[in-house]
């Protein structure tokens, strides 16, 4: 088998491909060309996405949509429903007035988060399975895909990938990474993750996981930020008060089979106690968890010790 790497900056991030294939060349070049298919569609800062479209339309009219687009907004909208949760699909005008991670970010008036936060209730998603279409209730209305989007391609590339016959891949899609299939450069045959040291520079790890067939997926309030006057805001808000999420938890990592999982319970779970996060985790059936706090301390599920290298 030959391997094809291939680095492309998509999703504000950098994304980082390998595969194993006989012939890998063409396949990963596809794979490249979806996901830039995928940007356009679930983008929410892209004028010209299908995501988009939804949005402009807010308290005029529903808007047929891809199937997939769709199924998106169908997995959000339901976990945004959910009690208790920190997930909320129908949060875009707080991010878009926030902007933090962009040039243009600020911090708003409380007025200003107070009349955002009236736009933000999920239940004002009006879907039609069978019209397939998506409907936002009222004017100003604005869904974001953000928190889902990348685990969902992630698990539609994994199965492009497979179709084609790849035997082994690493997908990395900043923060979100998925592997399947033999490692070929260890003798374990295991993939090596890191898992980013809050504190230290960019790809300086504080855990190292052993991992294949799993998807690794970590959020984290140290890689945006906006400071104004001696206070440091983030880029993970609290739903409900329309400001960045109190905790003393830096960094959440979900182990999943799908991506998609892990994407969702980062989300929900960012802003629970840790003991919160590790009860809740241990009601679900092939979900991991690694912690990390403000003071250093890591916790994790008990079933992840022997897959820490470091």
């Amino acid at each position: 088998m030959t391997q094809a790497r291939k680095q492309v900056r998509l999703m504000g991030t950098m994304i980082d491909l390998q595969i194993y294939h006989q012939n890998p060349q063409p396949i990963i070049d596809e794979a490249v060309a979806r996901l830039k298919m995928y940007e356009q569609r679930f983008s929410a800062n892209d004028e010209s996405s299908e995501l988009m479209a939804v949005n402009q339309q807010a308290g005029q009219s529903p808007v047929v949509v891809h199937p997939e687009l769709f199924e998106l907004i169908q997995i959000g909208k339901n976990y945004s429903c959910q009690p208790n949760t920190h997930l909320n699909i129908a949060i875009g005008p707080l991010i878009q007035t926030w902007r933090i991670g962009f040039d243009d970010a600020q911090v708003p008036s409380a007025e200003s988060i107070a009349e955002r936060l009236l736009l933000t209730d999920p239940h004002q998603i009006r879907l039609d399975a069978a019209k397939r279409t998506v409907y936002l209730a009222k004017k100003g209305m604005k869904i974001d895909l953000g928190c889902l989007a990348k685990g969902y391609i992630a698990d539609r590339i994994v199965e492009y990938l497979k179709d084609e016959h790849v035997t082994s891949a690493l997908i990395n899609l900043g923060g979100n990474l998925v592997t399947f299939g033999p490692n070929p450069k260890q003798i374990d045959q295991q993939w090596r993750v890191g898992i980013q040291n809050p504190v230290k520079a960019r790809n300086e790890s504080l855990i190292v996981l052993k991992t294949t067939n799993q998807s690794v997926v970590t959020s984290g309030i140290y890689e945006r930020k906006l400071s104004v006057n001696g206070q440091t805001y983030h880029h993970i808000f609290n739903p409900k008060t329309g400001y960045p999420v109190q905790t003393n938890v830096v960094s959440l990592t979900i182990l999943s089979s799908n991506s998609c999982d892990g994407e969702i319970w980062t989300t929900c779970l960012f802003g629970k106690t840790p003991a919160e996060i590790l009860a809740t985790v241990r009601q679900l059936p092939g979900i991991e968890v690694i912690i990390i706090t403000d003071d250093g301390q890591k916790q994790y599920s008990k079933t992840l010790e022997q897959a820490i290298v470091s």
